[in-house]
């Protein structure tokens, strides 16, 4: 299948000669590295108590608080008062109580920069009503003045994320910010359900028509017009049936496609808030966030990396007062749909049946209420949510005296099982009275990234923590170097494992099957930091006459990465969600070479396991697997079995210097141990127009016996050397 040559082999004596050394190469520090802090087992919450008339309470000590993880009690290890401003130090000195509990773990450290309080204003797709009554919420929350240590984001949200102002302390560049966001047009938050309603209303009186037309047909009569009227009828019936569909499905995905790009620019502004020590704010002014099923997942993300980060979001119902609230509409819809039920009850109800589609409607309408999801997002996170109002500004200030004042308690989980299960964290006060917000809890991960942690990435991310699966199967993983001349840091990310390891869950009425696992691959670098975390989750599904084929196959997980020069290792787990079965796999190290213009640069060698002709799809992309019509899959640390091929196949990639024409020089080294078994030089043709040349190469192995193999493969020219490092295993 492959335009391969093969290499001649020189069997030499025994030699003392050692293997080639890797050059070391600095790691450029500017990188934008996904840092991972390993074994952090404390859990930080930040409270916010308040008494019956709303007053923030600032002389609560340690023993006023009992804090409980999946209803266990644990021990408070850290407790502090944290004011911002300019009472803070006479507000912190007079909770003697806080004051002592202070000097625990947390200490004093860090303070200085705990004391900055950041808060994002992020304007959701808006109305024109609504972006005035959002403005004017906004600029009432400024409506104190910003002090040194108030830094202000003003963001917006589309179809993307708009910045409209980076974080400041500067008042008047975010008062000018907030109002650039509540006079910028957006695609409004439509809710469809009274044109549903309508259209199902419709439907519902002409189903009863064409009932009773049915009937009259029925007892025989014969009237041309009567048979003409239920002609009319069916047809106009069947017309109001496809408008209603349409709407429905449109509504659908629409709402699908907003609750895309919503969570999505929450994910981003709460990682940027990350990394900042105390509490965060995050005020969202929408018309409402409806959660249908495809983004309940995105959607707990979100909670998740709130919860993980210390952000407290403040929802705010930008639509105010409201002359139809969102209940009313759902309840006609509701209401339609369990009239067709009952007309529908002597139907079969079987699949696709109607019956079965309004029941999948009338679900996704339980979950349509915009004020469900504002006020799930805040009250899991510690804030809450302002509606049914068309004054929302002075409720919002409140939401700057808990950015301003609040608690800070820390524990050590006694549960240390670390499986990336969510744990529900509750906060109790021994004093009547008052109530807390914090958040509700945290996925059991036993480190921090940098990046937001996905819900389908915690069960693998606890696994590649330190965790042990219950029941593994084999995961197989590989980074691979190709320093192209626009993108020298390229490194293709490969995770495989066997299709069968996985559950199929059958559907034997609709007759599918359907996956729902999970592959993360992270890539860390020499001192084991993680500086890339990689993920899919896969939902795959298909016809049960193809179950059989697909378990026999094999699952293919691919990313690319931007990494800088370096040595780098990556670990993958794979987690089959229905099982709750895993498999963890490492492969090799990988090196990036530095950004050496002047000599060649070399790929890393790519042992070939199969390959297949181009898809029309993957004539269009640009992986350096691709090797002329053909697509090659390396082999990822498998053992080379004599008995099943006498050959080794190579994809060997070489990279010539900016303007050089002439191919560079490439050797191959077969070598075991500090012994040298064989060596032969390869002819090359010129490099492309990118300076990049291919070559496919086959090695005999038949004479090797079974053991552990180094290849070194060696370009060279006039202006310099690179060299590469593959092992290989043969085995019987």
């Amino acid at each position: 299948m492959l335009r391969a040559c093969v290499a001649i082999l020189v069997l030499l004596a025994l030699t003392s000669a050692a293997l080639p050394s890797l050059a070391q190469t600095v790691q450029n520090k500017d990188q934008q590295e996904e840092v991972v802090r390993v074994g952090s087992s404390e859990v930080v919450l930040d409270a916010v108590v308040r008494d019956k008339k709303g007053r923030v309470v600032k002389d609560l000590g340690p023993s006023d608080f009992e804090v409980f993880e999946d209803g266990v009690r644990q021990d408070v290890t850290s407790f502090r008062l944290v004011s911002r401003g300019a009472n803070a130090a006479a507000t912190e000195g007079g909770n003697k109580e806080g004051a002592a509990a202070t000097a625990s773990k947390s200490g004093a450290a860090g303070r200085g920069v705990e004391r900055v309080g950041a808060v994002a204003l992020v304007f959701d797709r808006l109305s024109a009503e609504s972006r005035v009554r959002a403005r004017q919420a906004a600029l009432a929350y400024l409506g104190g003045g910003l002090t040194a240590e108030d830094f202000v984001g003003v963001f917006g949200i589309d179809l993307s994320l708009y910045v409209y102002q980076p974080f400041t302390n500067n008042e008047q560049l975010v008062r000018r910010a907030v109002e650039r966001a509540g006079s910028q047009n957006s695609a409004p938050n439509v809710s469809r359900a009274e044109q549903i309603a309508d259209a199902s209303q419709n439907t519902a009186q002409l189903q009863d028509a064409a009932g009773q037309a049915q009937a009259g047909a029925g007892q025989g009569t014969s009237d041309p017009q009567s048979m003409s009227g239920a002609g009319t009828t069916m047809m106009d019936l069947a017309a109001a049936e496809m408008t209603q569909r349409s709407l429905e499905t449109f509504d659908i995905l629409e709402r699908n496609q907003q609750g895309y790009a919503t969570t999505n620019a929450l994910l981003a502004i709460i990682s940027s808030l990350a990394r900042l020590p105390g509490r965060k704010t995050l005020v969202l002014f929408s018309e409402g966030l409806a959660i249908p099923t495809a983004v309940e997942s995105p959607f707990r993300t979100v909670i998740s990396n709130a919860n993980r980060a210390n952000v407290s979001i403040y929802s705010v119902d930008a639509a105010g007062l409201r002359a139809l609230s969102p209940d009313q509409a759902a309840g006609r819809s509701l209401s339609a749909l369990g009239q067709q039920r009952i007309r529908q009850a002597g139907s079969p109800n079987e699949p696709g049946s109607p019956m079965m589609r309004d029941m999948e409607r009338n679900e996704d309408l339980m979950r349509s209420n915009p004020d469900a999801g504002l006020g799930q997002l805040a009250e899991q996170t510690g804030g809450f949510l302002v509606s049914n109002t068309n004054e929302p500004g002075a409720r919002l200030r409140a939401a700057g005296e808990d950015l301003h004042t609040y608690y800070t308690l820390s524990y050590t989980p006694k549960n240390q099982t670390y499986d990336g299960r969510f744990r529900q964290v509750s906060v109790k006060l021994s004093r009547p009275g008052l109530e807390v917000q914090t958040r509700k809890g945290y996925f059991a991960i036993n480190a921090d990234y940098a990046s937001p942690v996905l819900d389908y990435e915690a069960p693998a991310l606890a696994l590649l923590s330190g965790g042990r699966a219950a029941d593994s199967f084999p995961v197989r993983a590989a980074a691979f170097s190709f320093p192209e001349s626009g993108r020298p840091g390229l490194v293709p990310v490969v995770v495989e494992v066997p299709a069968g390891s996985v559950s199929f869950n059958v559907d034997a009425e609709k007759k599918t099957y359907r996956t729902d696992f999970s592959v993360v691959a992270l890539v860390k670098d020499e001192s084991q930091r993680v500086v890339r975390k990689l993920s899919n989750h896969y939902l795959l599904s298909g016809p049960l006459d193809k179950l059989t084929a697909a378990k026999r196959g094999a699952i293919l997980f691919y990313r690319e990465a931007e990494l800088a020069p370096g040595r780098y290792t990556v670990a993958a787990a794979v987690y089959d969600a229905p099982t709750a079965r895993a498999g963890v796999g490492a492969g090799l190290p990988v090196l990036v070479p530095g950004a050496d213009a002047a000599g060649p640069r070399l790929a890393s060698v790519v042992i070939i396991d199969r390959a297949e002709r181009v898809s029309a799809l993957d004539k269009e992309s640009n992986t350096p697997f691709r090797f002329g019509e053909m697509l090659v899959y390396p082999n990822l640390g498998q053992p080379l079995r004599k008995s099943a091929a006498k050959e080794l196949t190579l994809l060997l990639t070489v990279y010539a210097p900016r303007g050089e024409r002439a191919a560079p020089k490439l050797t191959l080294e077969i070598a075991q141990g500090s012994r040298t078994l064989g060596k032969g030089t390869l002819s090359l043709p010129a490099p492309d127009d990118a300076g990049r040349i291919q070559y496919a190469s086959t090695i005999p192995v038949e004479k090797l016996p079974p053991g552990d193999y180094q290849l070194v493969v060696t370009a060279s020219d006039a202006h310099g050397t690179a060299t590469r490092v593959e092992h290989f295993t043969i085995q019987p």
